[in-house]
C-alpha cells in the first residue's frame, strides 16, 4: 500500500485529488495539510511514502517543507513530490536541490498521476516531461558547479554511466539494459553513486549529472 500524504492550501484541490486516489487499491491517503508546517507535522506523524506538496502555501511553502522532510533523518522514506501550476518557475531549482523527488503540474491527466504516485513511491526521479525539457535547457545557461565537477572522481566508471542514464531517465531496469548487466547490478550501481554523493534520491542525481557536466545539456 503506498501511503500518500496531500499538501496544498485550496481545499477544492486536495479534494479532487483524494477521491482519485481513494479509488486506488493500492494508495492510501493518510493525511491532508493546507500548510508547510502543517505538511511537515502530519510526515512525521504518519511517515507516508509519498508527499504530494503544493509549491506556494501559506506559513511554509513548499520548498521550505521539502526542505525540512528532506533533512530529517526520521523522514528519509518520505519521497517529496512538489505540484505545481506554472511548470517551470523560479522555484523549481531550489525545490530539486532541497530534496523534491519530482515536479508534476497541476492539470495532470488522472492516469499520469496514478503513475507519477507509483513511480515516486519506487524511489525513481520524477519530473512532468514539459517541465524536463526548460529544466535541461536552463542548464545550458548555467555555469559548472565546481563542487559538483570535483564529486565526480569519487564515482568508478560504471558509476558514472549508471548517473548519465539516471540523468536520461532511464528505470534500473532500462539501465540494466544497456550496461549489460542483471537489474540488481544497475540499482547497487545507482545507490553508491548516491551515497557517495549524498544524494537524497534519483532527482538530485539528475541534477548532479548536469551541475558537474557529466551530462551535457542541449537545446530542444
Amino acid at each position: 500500500m503506498i501511503r500518500v500524504l496531500l499538501a496544498d492550501d485550496q481545499p477544492l484541490i486536495r479534494s479532487g485529488f483524494r477521491a482519485l486516489l481513494d479509488l486506488e487499491d493500492d494508495i492510501d491517503v493518510v493525511a491532508e495539510a493546507g500548510d508547510g508546517d502543517r505538511a511537515v507535522a502530519l510526515a512525521r506523524e504518519h511517515l507516508p511514502d509519498i508527499a504530494l506538496v503544493d509549491i506556494q502555501m501559506p506559513v511554509a511553502d513548499g520548498i521550505e517543507a521539502t526542505r525540512r522532510i528532506a533533512a530529517d533523518p526520521a523522514l528519509a522514506g518520505v519521497h517529496v513530490v512538489i505540484l505545481t501550476n506554472y511548470g517551470l518557475d523560479e522555484y523549481v531549482f531550489d525545490a530539486l536541490r532541497a530534496g523534491a523527488a519530482g515536479f508534476l503540474v497541476k492539470d495532470i491527466v488522472p492516469e499520469d498521476l496514478l503513475h507519477a504516485v507509483r513511480v515516486a513511491a519506487r524511489g525513481d526521479a520524477l519530473l512532468a516531461p514539459s517541465i524536463t525539457r526548460k529544466l535541461i535547457d536552463r542548464y545550458v545557461t548555467q555555469p559548472l558547479h565546481t563542487g559538483a565537477a570535483t564529486a565526480l572522481d569519487e564515482l568508478t566508471n560504471r558509476e558514472r554511466e549508471a548517473v548519465v542514464l539516471v540523468a536520461q531517465g532511464l528505470s534500473n531496469d532500462e539501465i540494466a539494459g544497456r550496461m549489460v548487466i542483471s537489474p540488481m547490478t544497475a540499482k547497487t550501481h545507482v545507490n553508491r553513486a548516491m551515497t557517495k554523493l549524498r544524494a537524497r534520491d534519483r532527482a538530485q542525481l539528475v541534477v548532479f549529472a548536469y551541475e558537474s557536466g557529466l551530462v551535457a545539456p542541449r537545446r530542444w
